[in-house]
């Protein structure tokens, strides 16, 4: 049973997903179901079966949250700032540029908002390493230089 990382926030969000799924759109694609079934004839009626996929769409989504809430380990802050952790911010000069990131897990990634996965490279090659590191991280057109220049519990 793999865990799945989540911060406390990221947890919340998935429970208000899973409560806006459940009690509001799961019940609109049933209500737009029964209209399409009165217009006759299911098997030539498009209305019908883009509910149909939408709500096999939505139970599978509803499915996944539940388990990711049902396997969530919270992220906890680390109070150690020597080494770079899951649920560490860490401020990174790569290729001449300076960037900060926050680790999260992958349900959570959002490079556009500097959240980037333990899984991901830049994730993995800043796990572990302390302040002044400089580790080498696998790109598609090579290898980035970083180095550590701050970590943020």
């Amino acid at each position: 049973m793999s865990s799945h990382y989540l911060t406390k926030e990221g947890l919340e969000n998935l429970k208000k997903e899973l409560e806006t799924l459940k009690k509001e759109t799961m019940p609109q694609i049933i209500e737009r179901i029964s209209r399409a079934k009165e217009l006759g004839d299911l098997s030539e009626n498009a209305e019908y079966q883009d509910a149909k996929d939408e709500q096999a769409f939505i139970a599978g989504r509803i499915a996944e949250i539940d388990e990711m809430i049902h396997k969530a380990e919270i992220i906890k802050k680390s109070s150690d700032t020597e080494t770079v952790s899951l649920g560490d911010t860490v401020k990174v000069v790569c290729d001449g540029s300076e960037h900060q990131y926050t680790i999260v897990g992958s349900n959570e990634a959002n490079p556009t908002q500097g959240l980037i996965s333990n899984e991901s490279p830049l994730g993995q090659a800043f796990l572990g390493s302390k302040v002044g590191d400089k580790v080498k991280v696998a790109i598609p057109r090579g290898e980035m230089a970083c180095e550590i220049i701050a970590i943020v519990s």
